[in-house]
């Protein structure tokens, strides 16, 4: 065999074994290392990395800025080895005012705008330095409150976690997608977090609901309002994922509506552009112009102006919530790492626990190492004193020895840290009031000395001070609320009628069932062209937003949106176009009204009932079966009722006799024969020889015009009360010469 390929080893293993296990340390790489943020500091490691940089090219908030390329070049070269764009925009996110609720970098020149957060200039124009907030992340860090681990390369030492002195977990909140797992923590208000931690620092069985008693809901950098319910948010925090929701804040300034505050991450240019959209597709014909005012006193000043003082506002905005990011929804997933190393969703009371911890271990870490601090320099003004006290002898045998280190440990038991504490003495310490300034630090340090000893020997002197440390924070960083809470009910966007024109308009039908619209209720029918052989039918007056309903003989009935009609200027289009209504189909009759509107329905053999116009309404070519006509029975034309509790029904039937009756003896329903109106005898319907010729409501402010022929008969309501009756009696015989009825009229006073 040959030598070289004796040496040679090759390790065999299943693709998918390889695979899964490469697989999974990726995943845990991009939890840990990239897209979760620990829950003690509330930072990824980039963001940890280039806070801590930056403290080590010393640019705190007192300092002068320096150029971002050169922080950038610092945090990739010694900590963060990926590329310079992504870490370059890690840092501008964390000096965006409209990003960050407390910003950790001050940065000077262009750092993106809320229209377009990434048009930020690049790293060679722009300065940057910490702002005064960072301070809290970093001020314990040389107090050996934190472990330190090598860098990539191992030439330096980078700390673990920052030492935080408040939750900024949830201050800043956080957003990452890892493998299977993405974290969305939205931003809180510095003194409600604080106020909270320490009810919960004080009454360590508080519950949820307790903890949201001070941390009512998130609070966004921009300030808009947070209008889900109190339940809502109580169910976000108590399961630590949830949906809530903000909306933009506006009010009128003279017919105008301003909008001075939107939803957190929501671009101002991508809601203009999306009223701009509707606008252009004619789906708000209500907005007249939309301007954006914004500038360095308001931030964000959206100006829409309506196209009428008649504009109901508040109806508009509410559209504009329902269909723009005007209003927004948030996701809440309080994914962190945990203390234990591990991701995990907390809900509020876990998630300020573990902080509690962190804190509670970090101050615990801070005392003993200044204790240990006190206890070393106690321990060399010991010595120090001794050589002191015998000086001459110290001097002799510094200056008579060879190795005096020894020699001096020996002569006054000496330690070696104390030895060479005296050996390393400048000669102008040696002056006489030397001895009283070291009484004087031995003094003071065995009093610190014994106040550490108590703090940590107490759990509760250990709580009262991490207590004072948040409130000394919360009254140095803490501000005011942003983001108002407010709840409201869930927008609603304007339906298909309300956006449409409203016009009084005139619909007509011919004999032969075309139809047309005509604008304006001043038009007469009689007067239009109509095709050979057709004439006027049937008119009705209503407004071009609302629906119009057409019945054929049988009693069937078909909708159709007013302002679809084809205009009066042409002889119109005929109804079987648009319906799909039976070959043997006669229309009959119409009915333009709102929804809320009352419609009397009869037949020609008497019966007939009331019914709610929105119970005609049908998205069927092929109608809906509303009236069950009797054989050889016809439907009436329907009729529009003004005021169903107090009107008249009007009955007239082929031999002259008139019933009024009081409409509300008729029944309402759906659907239906409906009851009895008028008496008529069965054997005369059935062969046909009379029927009911007219049916009709009438009030006190209307008068009936009833034509026999050329001639007419008017009568008003006292008129009408002659002819008063029970509904299903025959009536009374109109005068003579008015018996033969062809038509009635119903006309205003």
């Amino acid at each position: 065999m040959n030598s070289s390929t004796e040496h040679q080893s090759f390790e065999i293993e299943p693709l998918r074994n390889y695979a899964e296990r490469a697989y999974l340390n990726y995943a845990m790489y991009v939890v840990h290392d990239r897209a979760l943020p620990h829950v003690g500091d509330g930072l990824k490691p980039v963001q940890r990395r280039i806070v801590y940089a930056m403290s080590e090219l010393g640019l705190s908030a007192t300092s002068k800025p320096k150029k971002s390329a050169r922080t950038v070049g610092d945090v990739i070269g010694k900590f963060h080895p990926h590329g310079d764009s992504s870490c370059y925009e890690a840092m501008v996110l964390m000096a965006q005012p409209f990003s960050y609720r407390y910003p950790l970098v001050d940065g000077h020149g262009n750092f993106g705008s809320p229209d377009d957060p990434k048009s930020f200039a690049a790293m060679r124009y722009t300065e940057s330095r910490l702002t005064a907030y960072a301070r809290s992340l970093l001020q314990e860090l040389p107090l050996g409150t934190v472990d330190w681990v090598p860098n990539f390369d191992g030439t330096l030492k980078e700390p673990q976690r920052l030492p935080a002195r408040l939750p900024n977990v949830l201050l800043n909140g956080a957003s990452g997608i890892a493998v299977g797992l993405a974290t969305d923590i939205p931003p809180h208000n510095l003194r409600e977090v604080v106020s909270a931690t320490i009810h919960l620092l004080e009454q360590p069985k508080a519950s949820v609901a307790d903890l949201c008693e001070h941390v009512q809901a998130p609070d966004f950098p921009g300030g808009a309002e947070i209008i889900s319910s109190r339940d809502e948010l109580l169910q976000i925090y108590s399961t630590g994922n949830g949906m809530l929701r903000s909306r933009s804040i506006w009010h009128r300034e003279g017919d105008n509506i301003i909008i001075s505050a939107l939803p957190y991450q929501v671009s101002p240019a991508r809601v203009q552009e999306q009223i701009a959209a509707q606008m252009q597709a004619k789906k708000l014909p209500m907005l007249e112009d939309l301007r954006d005012e914004s500038d360095q006193d308001h931030a964000i000043r959206l100006v829409l102006i309506p196209r009428s003082n008649r504009v109901n506002l508040e109806q508009l905005m509410q559209h504009l919530f329902a269909t723009t990011d005007l209003e927004r929804s948030h996701r809440v997933n309080l994914n962190v790492i945990g203390l234990n190393g591990r991701p995990d969703c907390l809900n509020l009371k876990q998630l300020l626990q573990q902080w509690l911890q962190f804190r509670t271990d970090t101050v615990t870490r801070r005392l003993e190492y200044r204790l240990d601090q006190v206890v070393d320099r106690l321990h060399v003004l010991a010595g120090l004193l001794i050589a002191y006290l015998n000086i001459d002898e110290v001097i002799h045998i510094i200056r008579t020895e060879d190795d005096p280190k020894p020699v001096l440990m020996r002569r006054f038991e000496l330690t070696g840290t104390q030895a060479e504490a005296i050996l390393e003495l400048k000669l102008r310490h040696l002056a006489r009031l030397e001895e009283m300034r070291i009484r004087g630090e031995q003094d003071e340090l065995e009093t610190e000395r014994r106040q550490l000893e108590t703090l940590l020997g107490s759990k509760r002197k250990l709580r009262n001070l991490i207590r004072d440390e948040l409130l000394e924070d919360a009254e140095r960083y803490g501000d005011a609320r942003r983001s108002p809470l407010v709840q409201r009910a869930a927008a609603q966007a304007y339906s298909e009628s309300d956006l449409l024109p409203s016009e009084p308009i005139t619909v007509v039908m011919s004999s032969q069932g075309w139809v047309r619209s005509a604008k304006g209720h001043d038009v007469e029918p009689d007067s239009l062209n109509y095709r050979t052989g057709d004439g006027f039918a049937h008119a009705a007056i209503g407004r071009s937003n609302q629906q119009v309903v057409f019945f054929d003989h049988s009693g069937r009935a078909y909708a159709m949106a007013a302002h679809q009609l084809p205009s009066a200027r042409g002889h119109g289009e005929p109804l079987t176009s648009k319906f799909s209504p039976p070959p043997d189909a006669r229309f009959c009759g119409l009915v333009l009204a709102k929804e809320t509107s009352t419609v009397l329905l009869a037949s020609s053999h008497g019966y007939g009932f009331q019914t709610q116009f929105e119970h005609l309404l049908s998205r069927q070519k092929a109608g809906k079966q509303v009236v069950t006509v009797p054989p050889h029975a016809t439907l009436l034309p329907p009729v529009l009722v003004d005021d169903p509790a107090k009107d008249l029904l009007v009955a007239i039937s082929s031999d002259g006799h008139l019933l009024a009756v009081a409409l509300s003896e008729v029944p309402e329903l759906a659907r239906g024969k409906g009851n009895k109106l008028i008496n008529i005898p069965a054997a005369k319907l059935k062969s046909g020889e009379l029927s009911v010729v007219a049916m009709t409501t009438l009030s006190a402010q209307q008068e009936l015009l009833i034509w026999a022929g050329k001639r007419y008969l008017k009568m008003r309501w006292n008129d009408v009360q002659d002819y008063r009756g029970e509904r299903a009696q025959r009536g009374k015989k109109l005068p003579r010469g008015y018996q033969q009825v062809s038509h009635i009229e119903r006309k205003s006073l």
